[in-house]
């Protein structure tokens, strides 16, 4: 059997904001609308459909597997921005990012409040 991961839906506080700041943040294309949702396309055919939510929403994990290449224009466009970034989730770490498993990786917020992390190895692959 074959089980893979094919799309997740992201509760945002307005869609359109948070599925272009994601795309843009990756530099992914452009949301695409689908019934309610603003899709986001990843490279492995997983997509992130936003949908806007009404009342509190409950802030998710949502991690990024990059290329070093990668890491250093998306890291660059998280300095640009002038937005906080942490080397860890629980943000005891302003300012820095983390070199686990001979990669790096970084956290920062989406506009909902998603903790966003992008990673050029996976954790425990070694390195």
């Amino acid at each position: 059997m074959t089980v893979k991961l094919n799309h997740t839906i992201v509760s945002a506080r307005d869609k359109r904001i948070s599925a272009a700041f994601l795309a843009e943040m990756l530099g992914l294309p452009e949301p695409i609308p689908f019934g309610p949702f603003l899709v986001v396309q990843a490279d492995n055919d997983v997509s992130l459909d936003f949908i806007d939510a009404e009342g509190e929403i409950t802030t998710q994990h949502y991690a990024f597997l990059i290329s070093e290449p990668e890491f250093d224009e998306i890291f660059g466009r998280i300095r640009e921005r002038k937005l906080p970034y942490w080397a860890d989730p629980f943000k005891h770490h302003p300012g820095e990012i983390n070199t686990r498993d001979g990669g790096r990786g970084v956290y920062f917020a989406d506009p909902s409040g998603h903790l966003l992390e992008i990673l050029t190895r996976p954790y425990g692959s070694g390195g």
